[in-house]
Formats: C-alpha cells, structure tokens, sequence
C-alpha cells in the first residue's frame, strides 16, 4: 500500500484524505491508454520528472509523475495533471493492487505540492474555458478545479504560445494557493518571461526557470526546468555526466602539458 512518510502542511480544502483505503474503487477509470499527448509535451514532462530522480534536489521519498491520475473524491473524475510533485510520499510496491496505480489522495495522505499543465493547444482549459468546452457545458477550468482542493502551486506553461492572453503574455505562470483558502490570488501569481529568469518555490524547495538548449536531441528549444534557490538549473544524469567527463578530459590535458614541460626542461615525469 502507498503511504504518507513524512507530515507536509498543506492548506485546509474540502479534500476528504479520511476516506477509508479499504473502498471499493474497481468502477474508478484510473486509466484509459489514450495517447492524447504531442513530442513537445512528452519530452518536456520527461524533463521535469527525470530531472528530480536524477537529482539529489528534494529529499527522498518524493513522488514526481507525468499524466498520472489524480483522484481527489471517490466519486468524483480524477484530474490528470502534465506533471506532478508531491514530497514525503512514496508509490505502493505492488502495482497488480489498484490502488498503487493512481495517485488517491485518501491512500496517499495528502494533496501533491505541485501541478504543472503543458499548453499544446487553445482546447486544454487550463486558465480560461475554451469554446468547445461552453459549448459541453463545462463550468470549470483546472485552475479553478486545482485551486478548489488546494494543490499548493499551480503551473502552466505555454511553449507554443498558444494561450498568452491568458497567462498575461508571460512564457510560463505560477499561481499560489492563497493562504486564507480561498484559491488562487492572482496577487501571489508569478510570471516567467525570458531566460534566466526564475521563480523559487519556497514550500517545496527547488525553483523554476525557462531554460534554452538540447534535450534527448540535437534541437534547441525553450524548456521549462528546475533549479536551485539561486537560479542555477538542477543538471540530468546525462548532463552530470557529461561534465564529469569533460573536467576528466580537462585535468588528463593539464598532466600531459605538464609532463610535456618536464620532458623539455630534460626530465622524465615517469621519475618523479
């Protein structure tokens, strides 16, 4: 069974975490093998989950998943979050059990600190409702849905630019879960515009920035990526690697220019 390691202050919402995990949840779709979701978004849900495992920047257990399902009521439809964070928690072992295969708030303890939805297109909801979403009727955006059970931050990020009026022309925005429990203030509402910039998490521990370079690939792009208290971006596994390689190649260059020195000055660096 999952469970709760570590006690995490979260805001009061109307999230019922006392929900016996012994319930019934076989007639709960917690998944539906729909691939809805483009390169751009896969590879960057990849980079923020791979990142953290990689990483020693929050301390373990921590539970970060891309388009996992969050379910919050038993009877009401799960939210699927791009990516989601949430510390001091860790997966169930055995995942023939249901119950390990979703994040279930009333199995888990706990809200996650932090969701993050990735804009593909103008149909996602993710701050305004779209058209096509009036028309169906629909009354809330995963803003207002995030923000009425108090998920701490609230993350989106526009990389195609396909939503900028709603987001106040920013490349990325983070919302904060006000802490009067009434959602999310725009007051507390950070932007993210150019390189560089970043935007620290302080709940949590680690920030995030917009980031341009390579990743999985030879192609340059804007990603969002985290990084420390200073702005400086939390490195891969491949990128650590890459560096640890690299002062390899340096320090083996600095000893054979200086061996290459004591051979001229007529002594064998062999000897010494």
């Amino acid at each position: 069974m999952s469970q709760l390691l570590t006690d995490q202050q979260q805001p009061t919402t109307s999230v019922d975490t006392s929900i016996d995990p012994s319930v019934d949840i076989s007639h709960l779709v917690i998944e539906d093998d729909n691939p809805v979701d483009n390169f751009q978004s896969a590879q960057q849900q990849r980079f923020l989950v791979q990142t953290l495992y990689d990483s020693e920047a929050l301390p373990v257990p921590f539970l970060a998943e891309a388009n996992v399902g969050l379910f919050y009521q038993l009877k009401e439809d799960p939210i699927v979050p791009d990516v989601l964070l949430s510390l001091g928690v860790q997966r169930g072992g055995d995942y023939s059990q249901r119950e390990n295969r979703s994040y279930f708030v009333w199995e888990l303890g706990k809200l996650p600190e932090l969701c993050i939805e990735i804009v593909s297109n103008q149909e996602g909801d993710e701050v305004h409702l779209s058209r096509k979403s009036k028309r169906k009727g629909k009354t809330f955006t995963k803003k207002d849905r995030y923000g009425e059970i108090g998920v701490r931050y609230y993350v989106v990020f526009d990389p195609l630019e396909q939503i900028q009026a709603d987001i106040d022309y920013a490349k990325a925005k983070v919302w904060t879960y006000s802490p009067e429990g009434r959602g999310y203030s725009e007051t507390l509402a950070q932007s993210l515009n150019e390189l560089g910039q970043y935007i620290w998490l302080d709940t949590i521990g680690v920030g995030l920035t917009l980031w341009r370079g390579e990743f999985e690939e030879n192609v340059t792009r804007v990603w969002l990526r985290w990084c420390d208290v200073n702005g400086n971006v939390i490195l891969t596994g491949a990128e650590r690697a890459k560096l640890s390689d690299r002062r390899a190649d340096s320090a083996e260059a600095k000893a054979q220019r200086l061996a290459d020195r004591l051979r001229e000055l007529g002594l064998n660096p062999d000897d010494l």
